[in-house]
């Protein structure tokens, strides 16, 4: 089985008698590991009906297990790079030691892509459960690996969220950015403004009913995310795509007038009042509110497409905006827009969401982040934006970034390729933004997200090679197998020889 995102190195021989999953086998794991072995376990007896039962022991009895065990550990000496790991197959068992809690999970992932693709499904069948003898040691291009998806325009529960996680995850993604808030709809209860989730959670694009995350459902989400090894990432977008908090909150309009509920998908018509001192108090009890309630290191802050705020003005914000994040102990992320203020808080990162080939000003707007000690995010628009149309369909998605986007444009683009002066170091990884004007349903999220999400999952893991497409294509019709038998309904387009 050759594996998506493509392994740092891989040997196989498979001519040595192979490693077989049985009733007999064991789950065997270091306390450090145990989350891991947990999910590792409970996917593989829905799919093989073993019992695999989870030991949890020494590190040393670990490293003399024998059988048809599978083991995982922790070894810090094995990379200082986060995430690694090596994963080693036989008929003698299979081992996977990570660098950290990461890289074993990691490791089980890939363990789920060399089983045969039936281990994906919810429900048992019978199954020659072997994997061909096997040496894998492998590691992350880029600390950040990420998904965003777009809960604002369309409400997702908390289940279709996990949902959502569980299939990132499997592709080794790390991050979920959660896109929480536009003109559409507030989507996160927050304590001492009800009136954000009494109106502004209450509309959808179309006219739908909305919805929103308690404090608890955002707990649920992250905690869930958190065994998974990924990060939630919230976004709270200012001082633009944001008519739900103008129409719930008067005092915050720069004219006091209450907005009417939108729920069209027109942008840049909208903007906080920049010079009113209880713009401030709000987004200080916002940030400081959502930077408790979360344990990754970023809040997302926004700033695109602010086109109904002044050019002073926006630059007076941004620098206000990103220092108040930074007092909450949380590092800002902002569209890259908020490039244009030279005087941003230490280390903000910028996420670039301009195309491949950037158009006038988008560049420098880019670099400026560099340049004030911070790193980015890469997110092209016409590459990575899962929410664009396929070639071959037009029933869901948009085109305005160049689309249609297919399945090739998202897999060959290079991240140090865009903008110029931003290299390998200045990069902190990628990610896949879903937005959801069109999306209004689980079957179509998946229709649109695979199988592109992968062609990211591939830049941000692996090693830079020039590209294969003809092996990228090989590759993604076998990952595509496990898609299948999980009942993802992803779009099989005419581009790849899909083998079911």
């Amino acid at each position: 089985m050759s594996l998506l995102p493509r392994p740092v190195s891989q040997t196989t021989d498979a001519s040595a008698p192979p490693f077989r999953l049985s009733a007999d086998s064991v789950i065997r794991t270091d306390p450090s590991a145990a989350t891991t072995a947990r999910i590792l376990a409970d996917a593989l007896r829905a799919s093989t009906g073993f019992a695999l039962p989870v030991e949890t022991t020494g590190t040393e009895e670990i490293v003399d297990s024998v059988g048809t065990d599978i083991t995982l550990s922790i070894d810090p000496r094995l990379s200082t790079t986060s995430g690694a790991y090596r994963l080693t197959a036989a008929a003698s068992g299979v081992e996977i030691v990570g660098a950290d809690a990461d890289g074993v999970h990691h490791g089980t992932q890939t363990l789920r892509q060399l089983l045969p693709p039936a281990n994906w499904a919810p429900t048992a069948g019978a199954q020659d459960w072997t994997i061909s003898t096997t040496v894998i040691d492998d590691a992350p291009r880029f600390a950040y690996r990420g998904a965003m998806l777009d809960v604002a325009r369309h409400f997702f529960t908390v289940a279709q969220v996990q949902r959502f996680i569980d299939q990132i995850a499997a592709l080794k993604l790390n991050h979920l950015h959660l896109h929480l808030t536009d003109d559409q709809g507030w989507r996160l209860e927050i304590a001492g403004w009800p009136e954000l989730t009494g109106i502004g959670a209450a509309t959808a694009v179309g006219g739908g009913s909305g919805g929103s995350y308690s404090a608890d459902d955002y707990r649920a989400i992250i905690e869930y995310a958190a065994d998974r090894r990924v990060t939630i990432v919230p976004e709270i977008d200012v001082p633009g795509h944001t008519n739900a908090v103008l129409a719930a909150y008067p005092e915050l309009n720069p004219d006091g007038v209450a907005r009417e509920p939108y729920t069209g998908t027109e942008v840049g018509f909208s903007s906080l009042d920049i010079h009113a001192e209880s713009t401030y108090t709000f987004l200080e009890d916002v940030f400081t509110q959502l930077a408790t309630m979360t344990p990754g290191p970023y809040l997302h802050l926004g700033g695109d497409e602010a086109l109904a705020t002044t050019e002073a003005d926006f630059l007076h914000f941004a620098r206000r905006v990103s220092e108040l994040v930074g007092t909450t102990g949380k590092t800002a992320i902002a569209w890259h827009e908020f490039g244009a203020s030279r005087d941003l808080a230490p280390g903000t990162i910028g996420q670039y969401w301009n195309y491949v080939s950037p158009e006038d000003g988008h560049a420098d707007k880019l670099r400026s982040f560099v340049d004030q000690g911070g790193q980015v995010i890469m997110s092209p628009a016409d590459a990575a934006y899962l929410d664009m149309q396929y070639p071959d369909v037009t029933t869901a998605g948009l085109t305005w970034a160049d689309g249609p986007t297919s399945v090739e444009r998202s897999a060959v683009w290079e991240p140090t390729e865009i903008v110029e002066g931003v290299g390998e170091g200045d990069i902190l990884g990628v990610e896949a933004p879903l937005w959801t004007e069109t999306v209004a349903d689980v079957q179509t999220l998946e229709f649109l997200v695979f199988p592109r999400v992968a062609s990211i999952a591939e830049i941000g893991w692996s090693e830079r090679r020039a590209p294969d497409w003809s092996d990228f294509l090989v590759r993604l019709a076998e990952l595509a197998q496990g898609w299948s038998a999980a009942g993802i309904a992803f779009h099989r387009s005419p581009e790849v020889s899909w083998l079911d």
